[in-house]
Formats: structure tokens, sequence, C-alpha cells
């Protein structure tokens, strides 16, 4: 009976978020970062949200150089967070990402669409990466617990319904 219930709880670790769509593009200034995730906002966050708590949703971007002859090579490593919150009087939802205006939505579901499809975002400058050379680029995208306020931060640590995150998902880009 003991060994049923070990077999089974590797299952209790599984991702909450899903990462649906990866895909690095180049453009003429950098590369851009296309994403799609899947989730469903636990009810515990749903509540501190609407009681005034804003969650950041935070998406982070390793992009290494594989070497046969050493350590692989780190050429990027980006986050980008949006910070998701409601205001009681206007009984408004606020999304921002860094660097970008605030948005106004109605509904937590419209405001959570951005968080799920968030914009094409630069990860690195167009001198980063060496056209031609294949890079491993690993994504996930998490719910930032460390940017709570601090009485938040304790509970969130001890508490499994504060830990929402994808696992680290890698694909293979070839430079251009």
């Amino acid at each position: 009976m003991l060994s049923a219930g070990l077999l089974a709880a590797p299952s209790l670790h599984a991702a909450e978020v899903t990462i649906e769509q990866s895909q690095l593009e180049a453009t003429d200034d950098g590369y851009r970062l296309a994403s799609v995730f899947s989730f469903e906002l636990k009810r515990v966050l749903e509540d501190a949200l609407n009681r005034g708590v804003p969650l950041y949703f935070t998406t982070d971007v390793e992009i290494t150089r594989p070497r046969w002859y050493w350590f692989d090579e780190n050429a990027v490593r980006a986050s980008h967070t949006i910070r998701l919150s409601y205001n009681v009087l206007t009984r408004q939802y606020y999304a921002a990402a860094a660097g970008s205006l605030r948005q106004t939505f109605a509904s937590l579901e419209d405001a959570l669409s951005l968080v799920r499809r968030p914009p094409r975002w630069q990860v690195a400058d167009r001198d980063a990466l060496k056209p031609g050379a294949t890079y491993q680029v690993s994504l996930r995208m998490r719910l930032d617990v460390t940017q709570l306020p601090k009485p938040f931060q304790v509970n969130a640590m001890n508490d499994s319904d504060w830990r929402l995150s994808s696992d680290w998902r890698t694909f293979t880009y070839k430079a251009e």
C-alpha cells in the first residue's frame, strides 16, 4: 500500500502552466519571442487579486549555444513580467508589461488573455546571436512570488496554492 502512494507522488508536482506555442523570430532590431500559455487561475489567487493584491507573471528565457569542447555558451538570459491588478473602486482589471502602457479590462478573463498570449517582446539584440549558429532556447512562465508584498511572500512560500509555473520547454533555433 505504501508503494502505491509513492508511485502517485510525482503527479502532484505536475506543471499548472502549459506552454502551447513558443517561437523565436528575427527582426531588424533583434530577436523577439512569441509564445502562448495555457492555465487556469487558482481560486486563492483570484481572491487575492480581487482584494487588491497584484500578481506578477514572469516569462524567463535562456538562449545557449552548445559546444563540444567546453561548457555551453550562455548567449542570452532575459525575463519579461506582466503585472495583473484589480481596482476595487473602479471594478476594472489592469495589466501592464514592463516598458509598455497599462491596459484596462472589464473582466478577469480578458485580462488573463494578455498573460496567456503576451505581446512579442525582444529577448536579444540583433548582434547577440551569430548568424548561422544553432542555439537551444529554453523558456518557462511562472507566478513570481518574490514581487508580492512581504506578508504574502511568506504565505506563498509555504502554500502550494500560490505555486503556478510551467516546466522548462526547450527548442532549437538557427540564428538568421
